[in-house]
């Protein structure tokens, strides 16, 4: 069985799916006290840190760790490559895969994985983080995964950093889903009790409608997380205009917001998969996030829900919070889906292919293929 480190672990979504790949997680460290929480509730069977990576020193490792992991995996901080917002090459956030980098060469695994936002592609740092790697010693591949591909009920994009210490090449998880199949805003939380702005629900009304539903609900006995934020009255009126999957265009004049972008104010669209679950989830006037029929925002568990945490898996700390952990974890689906792949002998290729020289069809694909080795 593969053993791990997690770092920059935030809940743990990358150790959740990890685990369920058939992983054993050693050690999870992260800096949030509030995500270090839900993630030692989470996985009680092993070692949580709240500690910043500068001090996660050789000696440290030493006193937490019984035994050398297999990987060290993590995503570290990515607000200066993220594609909301002006991105910034200098933000110090961006050295923090360099001590990532430093926690490797500590530890000398037998590979590594990073998660990290699309963000980081577009500004050209694929090839810094590749040559730091090589650097000490590992092949490297990168690749940009939709999550949507995946089985999760999200389009979501991510890219991921694969290292290898004897320098073999990694291919991409095969798709498990299409644009013909993609599991889609209701089939994830159509069973979730309805809710009015301001309510809480804790108990399940409806017995499962489909497998996502029943995969997600397992063991589960009551619902956490699923409350949903007070908007004015006259907000609540505005929104009821906008049809499923609609935008604020539906909002008669003297009804619409004086402020938000063009895409805030919009519903989810019942019968495709979310965009993207921020950490604005429960505003209307955050990036599409106003519940398909409901005239309100998601809620946490919502939110978890089109992630793909089960609802066994409790968030600490307050609702405000909550929502931050949720936007910010890596997709246990998609997780689980790397972890399965890294694990099988066919995802590897020999250590003699050139990866840079290979062309894996991203042009024939056409420009929304997104799925590539870099």
């Amino acid at each position: 069985m593969v053993s791990f480190v997690d770092l920059f672990a935030g809940a743990g979504g990358l150790t959740l799916g990890l685990k369920c790949a058939g992983w054993r997680p050693l050690l999870g460290v992260d800096n949030w006290g509030d995500a270090v929480a839900s993630y030692a509730s989470n996985f009680p069977e092993h070692k949580a840190l709240l500690l910043p990576i500068e001090r996660l020193s050789e000696d440290v490792l030493r006193d937490v760790l019984e035994e050398s992991p297999d990987w060290v995996v993590g995503g570290p901080p990515c607000q200066g490559f993220s594609t909301v917002g002006r991105r910034d090459r200098t933000d110090p956030r961006n050295e923090l895969v360099r001590e990532f980098a430093r926690v490797v060469n500590v530890l000398r695994p037998n590979g590594f994985l990073i998660e990290n936002v699309v963000g980081l592609r577009d500004m050209d740092f694929v090839g810094s983080v590749k040559s730091l790697f090589r650097q000490l010693g590992y092949g490297v591949t990168a690749m940009v995964l939709r999550s949507a591909d995946y089985g999760v009920p999200q389009l979501r994009h991510r890219i991921f950093f694969v290292g290898d210490r004897s320098g073999r090449p990694f291919s991409w998880p095969t798709p498990t889903h299409t644009s013909d199949n993609y599991v889609t805003v209701w089939d994830a939380i159509g069973d979730l009790p309805e809710l009015k702005p301001g309510e809480e629900g804790v108990n399940y009304r409806t017995k499962p409608q489909n497998e996502f539903q029943r995969r997600l609900r397992q063991g589960s006995t009551f619902l956490q997380g699923h409350v949903a934020s007070r908007h004015p009255e006259e907000l609540v009126k505005a929104i009821s205009y906008i049809p499923d999957g609609g935008n604020r265009r539906s909002i008669p004049n003297h009804l619409q917001p004086k402020s938000g972008y063009h895409n805030s104010y919009s519903r989810l669209h019942s019968g495709s998969p979310a965009v993207a679950v921020t950490q604005n989830m429960g505003k209307p006037s955050g990036t599409r996030c106003i519940h398909p029929f409901q005239n309100r925002g998601l809620t946490a568990r919502e939110g978890a829900r089109l992630q793909g945490f089960p609802d066994t898996f409790h968030f600490k700390a307050g609702i405000t919070s909550q929502r931050l952990q949720i936007a910010n974890a890596v997709s246990p689906i998609l997780a689980q889906a790397m972890g399965a792949a890294l694990g099988c002998a066919h995802s590897w290729l020999d250590s003699s292919t050139d990866v840079d020289s290979i062309n894996w069809g991203l042009e024939e694909a056409g420009p929304d293929k997104l799925i590539a080795i870099i």
